[in-house]
């Protein structure tokens, strides 16, 4: 009888956790905004926001922004992202930034292995994955993207794209690191392009994500860990996606660099 009670109760502590799985949108302004353009357009947010805490909100300026947007951010529930970093702490790395800068200017988050990333600079997933050791090391949460081409859609290896950048993105990555890791499911064909995943095609490979967590980590680890959507997220689409069961979020592009239509989708949480 006693042992049964207890199963209810973890049982029912569980469930409470799953329920309590928070929305995260945060906006990647890319090589976008200078000094005072980034300093209107969080002013705008932050106006805009109120007190609503319905959700985690989140924005990533360039580097040159950063520090200016954290005096405005500070004492507002905005939380502070880089758009990238490099896994080693310091040297001859001409152009790079390193995880502990991007803390001394406020940063909480980190994207890392954006498509962009992926495609424009080449970076691999054994590249990644050295940047998001470094960046869970150095106390920073990491927004890791994944996400398939058009020609691996319609060639249907779309889980098996995803599988191979997620195994690999957190090779040796614990399960207690994996609690400050968002992972952003980013099919590549939907980015900036206008097209987007259906809420369907997107709550499926959502639902593999959090299966792949749960095979190579735990259940409790599967459902608790943040999944979000990117690929054209936009005021119109933003309400029906954010309602299938395990999509968390969203990672928005275009749409965050202007206040009304961000706000719009964090409004549609």
């Amino acid at each position: 009888m006693f042992v049964n009670l207890v199963m209810e109760f973890r049982k029912f502590n569980f469930n409470l956790e799953v329920k309590m799985r928070k929305k995260v949108i945060a906006g990647n302004w890319k090589m976008n905004n200078d000094i005072n353009e980034s300093q209107n357009l969080v002013s705008g947010i932050i106006n805009g926001l109120g007190n609503d805490d319905k959700c985690d909100v989140i924005v990533c300026p360039p580097f040159t922004s950063l520090n200016d947007v954290n005096s405005l951010i500070k004492e507002t529930q905005v939380k502070l992202g880089a758009q990238n970093m490099y896994f080693e702490e310091s040297g001859a790395y001409t152009g790079e930034i390193s995880a502990n800068m991007l803390k001394a200017v406020g940063c909480e988050y980190v994207i890392l292995g954006h498509s962009e990333r992926r495609t424009i600079f080449n970076e691999i997933d054994e590249t990644i994955n050295k940047k998001i050791i470094k960046a869970t090391e150095s106390v920073l949460k990491v927004i890791f993207c994944i996400g398939e081409t058009l020609s691996q859609r319609e060639k249907g290896t779309t889980n098996d794209v995803v599988r191979l950048q997620l195994i690999k993105g957190l090779q040796d990555v614990s399960e207690v690191d994996l609690k400050n890791i968002i992972i952003a499911y980013e099919p590549v064909w939907a980015i900036g392009t206008g097209k987007t995943a259906t809420p369907e095609q997107a709550q499926d490979v959502h639902s593999f994500i959090r299966n792949l967590i749960k095979e190579n980590y735990s259940s409790e680890a599967a459902e608790g860990i943040i999944i979000q959507y990117g690929g054209s997220v936009n005021p119109d689409n933003a309400a029906e996606l954010l309602s299938q069961k395990d999509i968390d979020g969203a990672l928005v592009g275009g749409a965050c660099l202007k206040a009304d239509s961000f706000l719009s989708i964090i409004a549609s949480v």
